[in-house]
């Protein structure tokens, strides 16, 4: 399936590593990291499809708090490709607040998303893996939380019929080549090579479906 064609409104949505500082007095605002990555590059190689870029990452989002904006912040802007990346706040708020979000609750959330979607829009979809890489190494703990995610995102995505990013395997093949904190220094917010690699291979993921 062609994800994107001339014209086409692309849609990123998710928690901080999307929002990555975008303006929220300018809505054509893409912030600072993977989002306006992809946009620049898609549309210097492809200037003639006019393709449209918007992001409504928010901060500190859990997959329960997109379900609470959808309606306005996907189905309304009538998208046709929605990018999703959410779910690591859904584990990391059970180490730091201990605010767990059961697999079987991130599901239900996440499925009331791509159902709407699917109900309401015509669009593409692309489910990015959430990912964590051991820096501190404490974050190796997270693991046994997310990883029941992460297989709840591949299993949407058979059912849904969408294209999956497998971001936490490529950060973990990528942290073979560098040391994880050259890619984040957190686990989590990506560096700028960090950004750009999720920018690369969404474009790659993006060009095997041209």
């Amino acid at each position: 399936m062609k994800l994107i064609k001339n014209g086409s409104v692309v849609l990123f949505q998710g928690d901080s590593i999307t929002d990555a500082g975008r303006s929220r007095e300018d809505l054509n605002d893409l912030g600072q990291g993977y989002p306006m990555l992809t946009a620049a590059w898609f549309s210097a190689l492809y200037p003639e499809m006019q393709v449209s870029f918007i992001n409504r990452g928010i901060s500190g989002n859990r997959a329960c708090d997109l379900v609470n904006r959808w309606q306005q912040d996907c189905i309304d802007l009538k998208p046709d490709l929605v990018s999703i990346l959410i779910g690591i706040n859904d584990t990391w708020r059970r180490y730091d607040r201990n605010d767990p979000t059961s697999t079987e609750d991130f599901e239900a959330h996440y499925r009331k998303l791509l159902t709407a979607t699917r109900e309401n829009t015509g669009a593409g979809i692309i489910l990015c893996e959430p990912f964590v890489l051991p820096v501190p190494e404490d974050r190796l703990r997270w693991r046994e939380d997310l990883d029941p995610k992460i297989d709840v995102v591949h299993r949407l995505a058979r059912e849904f019929g969408a294209t999956l990013l497998p971001l936490d395997g490529i950060f973990a093949q990528a942290s073979a080549q560098a040391q994880p904190d050259f890619w984040t220094p957190d686990g989590v917010h990506p560096t700028k090579a960090g950004h750009a690699l999720i920018a690369q291979n969404w474009l790659r993921t993006v060009e095997a479906s041209r």
